[in-house]
């Protein structure tokens, strides 16, 4: 029913929308005199907002064509290179073929987090890794697109998928979790040492990740333990209308996942939008423009099924399954201690208002019999959730320390220094 009111209110809304859009179009026509004058373009300003605010924004591109290396621009393709009901692998391949020296750069996949955004929201990520980095990364799909016929997808199978794509890509491959992935992401790396699998990755670096949502817990990790999974049932889980090719299924829609996202900062969302009113009604496009592009990517938002989100909140939020030693991946345990073979790297942001400082460095301390000189943690100061991979910090002080932690760890091991990086808790200055 929940799904069905807002699907009523979008369509109520967007005649009011078109007129809007109309409108603005109007006062900004060179012919029209209201156009050059104060009022017309504080109405202009006005009506854009509004349309801007209430469209309903589709999944967006990556928008990435070209790359640097070695100071010369590369064409790049997005490929599809495997293909599951609930999501692809892609692959931004280099076409380098016109470069005098060949760049053999490691292979990194990128685990996208399945938490209401699109994998486009890591299209920095992707940016500032590619000129050293063949770079491939989970495209999850919207759960309302996806037919009740084609089954449903919860963590298990979640964890299921990434070591399907590992197995696809082969020896040798790095990963990064960015946010939420890092639980399945561990539990995937285990399982695969578990079973000592030649296609366990080189290293995984975890990212913000809830390893261990008792550390420093967050406003975010108060609110899943006060209440309980039959509330969040009862409250957020919906079924998708039609005509959407995801019609009957459950999920835990993506404007409820938004409404939460944006209650945490609303003072912020409201005064970035009268900012960009502002900038409209100043005639300052350039610094609209900016503002726009980011809500355009941030309000697209995609629908999650309602048993990985359930058993996500029960396994990582509420009973603590992976550092408590009682996870289990389709019964079987799931067990770190096992790694022994993949370098692991954890980065946390100081000012991390989502997953607390501790949380993801929690995976060293499951990680039992990796040796000093295979693990490194990194925190880096002065930055929030979003900016751990994303932004300034993450171009300047992040990143440069994953390709080095990377590079040390590639080709099965070649090179790896013998100085325990656990020992130097690195912080950016």
């Amino acid at each position: 029913m929940l799904y069905h009111l807002y699907e009523l209110q979008h369509a109520t809304i967007s005649p009011l929308r078109m007129a809007a859009d109309a409108s603005k179009k109007w006062l900004r026509n060179p012919a029209n005199p209201m156009s050059y004058t104060q009022q017309g373009r504080t109405a202009a300003a006005a009506f854009d907002v509004f349309t801007h605010i209430t469209h309903r924004y589709g999944k967006p591109d990556f928008e990435l064509d070209t790359t640097i290396i070695n100071d010369e621009t590369v064409p790049v393709t997005v490929e599809i290179v495997h293909s599951e009901p609930f999501g692809n692998l892609l692959h931004f391949k280099r076409e380098t073929g016109h470069l005098k020296t060949q760049p053999d750069d490691p292979r990194l996949l990128i685990v996208a987090p399945m938490s209401g955004h699109f994998a486009t929201l890591l299209r920095g990520t992707v940016e500032t890794l590619l000129p050293d980095h063949d770079v491939y990364i989970t495209d999850w799909n919207d759960a309302r697109t996806v037919p009740v016929h084609l089954g449903h997808f919860d963590l298990d199978t979640y964890v299921d998928y990434i070591m399907r794509f590992l197995r696809k890509l082969g020896p040798n491959t790095h990963m990064m979790a960015v946010c939420q992935p890092s639980v399945p992401v561990l539990a995937a790396v285990s399982l695969m040492a578990s079973g000592n699998e030649p296609c366990q990755p080189a290293s995984m670096t975890l990212m913000g990740g809830p390893v261990d949502t008792r550390e420093n817990p967050t406003e975010v990790n108060n609110f899943a333990q006060q209440h309980s999974l039959d509330w969040f049932e009862r409250h957020v889980i919906s079924h998708v209308p039609l005509p959407h090719p995801g019609a009957m299924r459950r999920v835990y829609p993506g404007f409820m996942q938004l409404a939460g996202f944006m209650s945490m900062n609303w003072d912020k969302h409201m005064s970035a939008h009268h900012d960009m009113f502002t900038h409209l009604v100043e005639g300052d496009g350039e610094s609209a423009d900016a503002k726009r592009a980011f809500y355009q990517e941030y309000l697209a938002v995609m629908d999650l099924t309602a048993e990985f989100y359930l058993q996500t909140l029960k396994v990582v939020f509420h009973d603590h399954n992976l550092p408590d030693g009682t996870m289990r991946w389709q019964g079987i345990q799931v067990d770190p201690a096992a790694i022994t073979k993949t370098a692991l790297l954890t980065v946390e942001g100081e000012r991390d208002d989502i997953t607390g400082m501790g949380q993801t460095r929690a995976a060293h301390k499951l990680c039992t019999n990796l040796p000093d000189n295979m693990r490194m943690h990194h925190l880096q100061q002065g930055v929030g959730h979003y900016g751990v991979f994303n932004g300034r910090r993450w171009r300047e002080q992040i990143s440069p320390r994953l390709k080095d932690f990377i590079r040390r760890h590639d080709q099965e091991g070649k090179g790896r220094k013998s100085a325990p990086d656990m020992a130097r808790i690195e912080a950016a200055e």
